[in-house]
């Protein structure tokens, strides 16, 4: 859900296109063409504009500007796009002027400049993790990044990729992490996880 022009609207992601619906009417405010199939990633907003992805059959990142209606493909709402290494599960993570998303369903990471599209970083394999369910998330000026077998790694929220730990948890990983206040969530296949400062 997303401002704009004093306007609550939601916008979904969905095989091959991306829409936005007033919330309170429910009406088709605007769409935009060229997702793939099977679009699994939720679409991310800031900075008055929205970034809507897939990685299925087509890799395909679209940077929407709010403010547009009917029909946005190909039209100068579109501020930038990205059309390789994009995630086929996991959502990405837009934190402050950087957004950050994995390739596929791989350890391979890609941070690009939201205002610009500009590439900071770009599809860095990350050692120690393996197979990407869960979403990057955020907190602190720093990212936390889970793999399917347990893997986690920190970075610094940086221009470059800045790794400041590694950790393995003894479980399985698909659900993003959850943060909430200095605690750190993690559900794994068995266990819950709470991460906090001693």
């Amino acid at each position: 859900v997303v401002e704009d022009d004093g306007k609550s609207q939601v916008v979904t992601s969905a095989t091959r296109k991306v829409r936005s619906y007033d919330v309170a009417t429910g009406e088709l405010l605007w769409e935009c063409s060229g997702l793939g199939p099977n679009t699994i990633p939720s679409p991310v907003a800031g900075g008055g504009m929205v970034f809507a992805m897939s990685g299925f059959q087509r890799n395909s990142l679209l940077a929407i500007r709010l403010g547009g209606t009917g029909d946005l493909s190909d039209s100068q709402s579109i501020v930038w796009r990205h059309n390789r290494s994009t995630p086929y599960v996991p959502s990405p993570l837009l934190y402050g002027d950087r957004l950050y998303l994995f390739a596929g369903n791989n350890a391979v990471l890609s941070c690009f400049d939201a205002k610009s599209g500009r590439a900071l970083i770009e599809a860095q394999r990350l050692q120690g993790l393996q197979n990407i369910y869960a979403s990057p998330v955020g907190a602190g000026g720093k990212i936390y990044l889970v793999g399917r077998d347990g893997g986690t790694i920190v970075l610094k929220e940086s221009d470059k990729l800045e790794v400041l730990a590694t950790n393995r948890l003894p479980d399985r990983f698909d659900a993003s992490p959850a943060i909430a206040g200095k605690d750190l969530f993690l559900r794994g296949r068995e266990f819950l996880f709470c991460i906090a400062e001693k």
